[in-house]
């Protein structure tokens, strides 16, 4: 097994802790060791940062541009060597792992690489002052500058992890921020493998350093550190209020993308084919391990058999299987621990009254690994925790409603507000219940991205957003500078 250590101010470490077992979820068998590190290692890797944040601030755009370029490029030569190793942490499907977990990463870069060419400043009209005590009168003119925030510590979920990563480093290093990774505990030996390629196309020392652990020591030292100047987390809400609170003792700038539970209103209008395929993204896209998928089917009362027995007869044609099956279309969630918490829910639901249509606890033929099937509770009431609380496993429920107004009120019922989604055939219609929405994001007869729109949530989703030129934003401080014209 390879030996895999810490990037610390470009110096590979042990980790101070040991080290600990990076489990397959299809197989439980061990990955490989990942480094334990340690509080003392993660203050090490912010010093690190912030002694080469100024020299990285002064480097040029083309500078910053060249090296996210050979990022990329080094990245998609490396891909068949990437794609199994997430696969075998992860649990992602060939189709997901081929098409995603890596190309997605590239392009992320790519599309940074041209960012930091990008002037983001922001031009201000000259402003005439009269003469005052303070100062003598004039035309002022004035910028406002996007600075660089500093150093940013960079914390991923398990579901994506280069791909996530990659939306955090790509903005942050282009914007001339030094950066700290602290990946997922379940899969960050990709991650490691990534801090390996940085250092490969020359990323200075410092510039990028990466720490593991699945303990909390490390990241709750690097939320803590006087030396990091922002926290970029995409994970649970739990977590990001930790962190809000803890952030708030050095006034943290913060990016938090947390929980979701993505409510689908399907109007009478709707196309229903449209609305199943949007659905059935919870149980075949890494199963249902994903803040954006539409959970929630708030269904108009008139659809509400159809939709059901729509969903009951795509199910039946998943594949439950294993990751590197071409075929296999439903794989493992990340742990055990995890699977016993979607089970719990189902089981919950189906006892508040639930009518559970499509089982998918402990499906058959599989002795070893973390499997949960799809999964259909139908003529659910939003009162049910298994409608209210985020699973992040492939159940889909199904909410009826009889009004437009209650359709929102419905939708607006909840803690958290990442993404939504609206069909009807009626595209003005939908655009105005889009509008009432209490979501950063809403889908209109779709479940696509545009990666160049503003991403983040409303409410217990979390703070901030980024995607497109609002990444380069993220990362970046308002300075304004005026002058005597």
């Amino acid at each position: 097994m390879k030996q895999y250590r810490l990037l610390i101010g470009g110096e590979w470490v042990d980790g101070a802790d040991g080290t600990y077992g990076i489990v397959n979820p299809a197989t439980e068998e061990i990955v490989g060791e990942a480094p334990e590190a340690s509080a003392a290692d993660a203050e090490a890797a912010a010093q690190a940062a912030h002694d080469a944040l100024p020299a990285w601030k002064r480097t040029t755009p083309e500078e910053r541009a060249n090296l996210l370029q050979a990022l990329a490029l080094e990245i998609r030569k490396r891909s068949d060597a990437l794609l199994p190793l997430i696969m075998a942490e992860t649990g992602a499907t060939l189709s997901v792992g081929s098409a995603l977990q890596v190309p997605q990463a590239v392009a992320r870069f790519e599309r940074y690489s041209r960012g930091a060419l990008q002037d983001i400043n922001i031009a201000l009209p000259p402003s005439i002052m009269a003469t005052t005590p303070l100062a003598a009168g004039g035309v002022i003119g004035g910028i406002g500058v996007r600075a660089p925030v500093g150093v940013v510590a960079c914390i991923s979920p398990y579901n994506f992890p280069l791909v996530n990563m990659a939306g955090k480093v790509g903005p942050a290093l282009a914007t001339g921020n030094t950066i700290v990774m602290k990946p997922a505990p379940q899969d960050p030996l990709a991650i490691i493998e990534f801090a390996e390629i940085c250092e490969a196309v020359g990323f200075p020392p410092g510039v990028i350093n990466v720490v593991t652990g699945s303990k909390p020591d490390s990241g709750s030292a690097l939320v803590e550190s006087k030396h990091v100047n922002m926290i970029s987390f995409t994970g649970s809400t739990a977590v990001g209020v930790s962190i809000y609170e803890s952030g708030a003792k050095t006034m943290k700038r913060l990016l938090l993308e947390l929980g979701g539970k993505g409510a689908a209103i399907v109007c009478e209008d709707a196309d229903v084919s449209k609305a199943i395929a949007a659905l059935v993204s919870v149980w075949g896209f890494h199963s249902g391990q994903i803040c954006t998928a539409p959970t929630r089917a708030i269904v108009h009362r008139s659809l509400h058999d159809q939709l059901v027995a729509g969903l009951r007869a795509v199910a039946s044609n998943l594949k439950i299987g294993a990751p590197e099956a071409s075929d296999t279309i439903v794989g493992p969630v990340i742990s055990g621990v995890h699977r016993d918490r979607v089970e719990s829910f189902i089981t919950s639901g189906a006892g508040e009254g639930g009518e559970l249509v499509v089982d998918g606890r402990r499906p058959a033929g599989f002795d070893r690994g973390f499997y949960v099937g799809p999964t259909l509770l139908a003529n659910c009431t939003n009162d049910m925790p298994v409608v209210r609380e985020e699973i992040f496993g492939p159940v889909i429920v199904v909410v009826p409603f009889d009004t437009e107004d209650e359709a929102i009120a419905i939708a607006n019922d909840s803690d958290y507000g990442l993404y939504d989604y609206v069909f009807s055939e009626d595209t003005a219609r939908a655009y105005g219940i889009a509008q009432q929405l209490e979501a950063g994001n809403v889908g209109i007869n779709t479940a696509q991205r545009n990666h160049e729109s503003p991403f983040g949530g409303f409410k217990m989703s979390g703070v901030g957003r980024d995607g497109g030129d609002f990444g380069l934003h993220a990362y970046t401080e308002l300075q304004s500078i005026v002058w005597p014209g």
